[in-house]
């Protein structure tokens, strides 16, 4: 059973120019959810995101728009502009765990309230012409607080669901709750996709081989730091030739289209510096490296540290 692969939406890094960069370097996913954009009082789409989300500037791979609300008639408005756009499914974002969201009881802060989530399906269901699927954790303050939630989602028509098997209030810490994703997996009437810390073939096949009926599967930062994991996953073997020259034109792309759209250097740096908190875990003895990388105040001297870093540096990746 060939694995159904979605690229994870994750604010300021899976944007339309990485997806559209990535998908020229590499392989492996199959679809994209895109980082989320927020219902703005019942207002229309901005016009930064609307340029971002328009069809013809997303054509590496399928997209499917993300919408974090809780303001049922500002989803639907959202959720029909964005089908007279093209697309015909959206997510609705339930698992955001960051606090600035969750305390406004959007994202994963609106899993402890099940009537509150009833009431918004009810009301936007009926009223979308978009099929919608959502992103969720396992609840926000405890793993307990999905089981009310599922036989919601089950009374309604939904695409699929997305689960993070963590806790909004968990962050990204400690590891994912396995055995309860498993009991969601026999409560749920939907396809279900397995979302969280699949950072390599062995792990994926440990899960795969766990969760044999699961044939969709997200991939968020593992894909960040190795972006040879999709279609590692894929093929089942690692086999990819010449892996730091294609990992450095990659980075060159990217840096290049930054470049084009951001607001100056500083701008730049910011972005490119963020890029390799991920990109560097794939290399071996590379802290000294990237300290030398974050320290950089000039893109010219960015450049130069970059550069020796892809001439010099070793992947821990078989190359």
């Amino acid at each position: 059973m060939v694995p159904k692969l979605y690229m994870a939406p994750i604010r300021g890094f899976t944007d339309t120019v990485y997806r559209n960069i990535f998908s020229k370097h590499f392989d492996g996913f199959d679809i994209a959810v895109a980082p989320f954009i927020s219902t703005q009082m019942g207002k229309r789409i901005k016009s930064s995101q609307h340029k971002a989300l328009l069809p013809e500037n997303n054509t590496g791979m399928p997209v499917i728009p993300q919408i974090l609300s809780k303001d049922p008639d500002g989803f639907v408005i959202l959720a029909k502009h964005l089908f007279d756009m093209g697309y015909e499914s959206i997510n609705w974002n339930l698992g955001c765990p960051f606090p600035k969201v969750a305390r406004k009881g959007r994202g994963s802060g609106m899993l402890p309230f099940p009537d509150i989530i009833e009431s918004f399906l009810e009301k936007t269901l009926s009223a979308i012409p978009n099929t919608l699927s959502i992103k969720t954790r396992l609840g926000y303050n405890n793993e307990n607080e999905i089981f009310l939630i599922i036989p919601i989602f089950n009374r309604y028509p939904l695409e699929e669901i997305i689960i993070h098997p963590r806790t909004g209030i968990q962050m990204y810490e400690g590891t994912p709750d396995l055995d309860t994703f498993e009991k969601c997996l026999l409560q749920s009437a939907h396809p279900v996709v397995y979302n969280g810390d699949i950072t390599d073939l062995d792990t994926f096949r440990t899960l795969s081989g766990r969760f044999e009926n699961i044939n969709r599967w997200m991939i968020g930062r593992g894909a960040l730091t190795n972006p040879f994991l999709p279609a590692t996953i894929k093929n089942d073997e690692d086999i990819f030739p010449n892996k730091i020259e294609r990992m450095k034109r990659f980075h060159d792309a990217l840096f290049h289209e930054y470049r084009q759209i951001l607001n100056g250097p500083s701008h730049l740096l910011q972005r490119m510096k963020s890029f390799w908190k991920y990109f560097v875990l794939s290399f071996e003895n590379s802290r000294k490296n990237q300290k030398k990388i974050q320290k950089t105040t000039s893109v010219e001297q960015y450049e130069e540290i970059v550069a020796r870093f892809f001439e010099t540096g070793n992947l821990k990746l078989n190359d």
